[in-house]
């Protein structure tokens, strides 16, 4: 079943993904994708809050700590929300469409599910850009014996908002609401734009710091 994804071991997850299963898909992977990133910021706070060094960042870490473990969970929650939606698209596309109410009925159904399908990996892309915000803040503050975990996880997470993004476009390019098409389109390559520079930044800065 689809709720028992996130709680399968990661041989478990990774079999039924290369499956011809189709649940877990690329949304999902990208969320759990994006968890991962988001727990590897996570480690560097764990490695920073208690350090008299960092004394006076500490209410901040802790903070992006707690920020951290809302969105790990909420990524969980996608992965899962992602194979909920798409298994209702995935029977909408086998309906029959021989008379004109079997079709009528068919782009009705179709609409609906697209729309579902499309807002979980835009949700997912939105929950990647607040982890490469949270990234930023980690490089900043963090200890930096744990810097490279930082790059890792920024890097993850811009992956994941890139393989969201695809998810995104496959169902928008099947809207026969163009308008509200364009309108996703537009928001997710917003996200594209602004937070893979970020990613890169972040990851460029970090990269700089050691000797090469």
């Amino acid at each position: 079943m689809a709720v028992e994804f996130t709680k399968r071991s990661c041989e478990e997850f990774v079999e039924v993904l290369a499956s011809k299963e189709p649940v877990p898909g690329g949304g999902g992977a990208s969320a759990l994708i994006a968890a991962i990133g988001v727990a590897l910021g996570n480690m560097v706070g764990s490695l920073t809050v208690g350090k008299p060094k960092f004394k006076d960042v500490e209410e901040d870490i802790i903070d992006l700590k707690n920020k951290s473990d809302q969105l790990q969970q909420r990524l969980f929650n996608l992965v899962t929300q992602d194979a909920v939606v798409f298994e209702p698209l995935s029977k909408a596309y086998g309906l029959p469409r021989e008379t004109d109410e079997q079709k009528a009925y068919k782009a009705e159904v179709m609409e609906a599910c697209l729309r579902d399908a499309c807002g979980v990996p835009l949700a997912i892309m939105e929950a990647c850009c607040e982890a490469i915000d949270i990234h930023e803040q980690f490089a900043a503050k963090g200890a930096p014996i744990a810097i490279s975990d930082v790059g890792c996880g920024v890097i993850a997470c811009k992956a994941a908002l890139q393989a969201a993004s695809l998810n995104v476009f496959i169902n928008t390019m099947s809207f026969a609401d163009r308008e509200y098409a364009s309108e996703i389109n537009v928001k997710a390559n917003a996200m594209l734009d602004e937070y893979c520079a970020k990613a890169d930044a972040i990851f460029a800065d970090v990269a700089a710091r050691f000797d090469k």
